[in-house]
């Protein structure tokens, strides 16, 4: 038995060594950075069904959107303005539907990470 070998205190300290065992692997592994809300909140909604990140797909790319978008100082604005309420025109002839039922908090936070990825 571990006790009479190595006595109590010995027991103590092999049983902490195994129970710290996995904390040290997940300290020790690559640290991954947090997903951005607004990441977080584009995977979750209805997002993906019309854009990608890097690629057109009914939509433009979020990559496209930013470039169109950098350094417009109401692009936070006009973008929330056009998920909200919905638009045509800007990228052709495709309609974007109205999301009415994201809140503008959600929505600015997805449009802001829209805009870092430029």
């Amino acid at each position: 038995m571990m006790t009479e070998r190595w006595g109590r205190k010995g027991a103590r300290l092999v049983t902490a060594a195994v129970l710290a065992t996995p904390l040290v692997a997940l300290a020790s592994g690559p640290v991954r950075a947090a997903v951005p809300l607004g990441e977080q909140l584009y995977k979750s909604n209805d997002c993906v069904t019309c854009h990608a990140v890097n690629q057109k797909l009914v939509g433009p790319s979020y990559v496209d959107i930013a470039k169109k978008f950098a350094g417009q100082k109401d692009a936070v604005a006009t973008l929330v303005k056009a998920v909200k309420d919905g638009h045509v025109g800007t990228w052709g002839m495709v309609p974007m539907p109205p999301h009415p039922t994201l809140s503008d908090a959600d929505i600015k936070a997805i449009v802001e990470w829209i805009l870092s990825l430029k």
